[in-house]
């Protein structure tokens, strides 16, 4: 009898998808995926560029993920309507380095 297992598709490449849903109240879901283990930080930052919460900072598998955004920051405050942009740095084994940055939008 044959074992018919079915290994997760490991991605060729990175990438980080827009976020759903995009106007969102109040939470938000991020995709990205990695195609080898990698360092990953994903960050939420403001329209001035400050940095509003941290959501994911640590060693992963190769895979897709995905991380929700409550709108909240790094101390647990709700933050107001408007424009933010998430972060996805993501720092491979073999030494590769990916940034993408990509806009969603709060609506209250």
């Amino acid at each position: 009898m044959e074992d018919h297992y079915t290994r997760p598709e490991i991605p060729s490449n990175y990438s980080l998808k827009q976020n759903y849903p995009n106007p969102f109240n109040p939470s938000t879901r991020i995709e990205y995926s990695l195609p080898m283990s990698a360092n990953v930080k994903v960050t939420i930052y403001n329209l001035l560029g400050e940095v509003v919460n941290v959501l994911v900072n640590s060693q992963q598998i190769a895979g897709s993920h995905s991380v929700v955004w409550n709108s909240q920051d790094a101390n647990g405050n709700k933050v107001g309507s408007g424009v933010y942009f998430y972060e996805l740095k993501a720092n491979g084994t073999n030494g590769s380095d990916f940034t993408q940055i990509r806009k969603m939008i709060l609506l209250k």
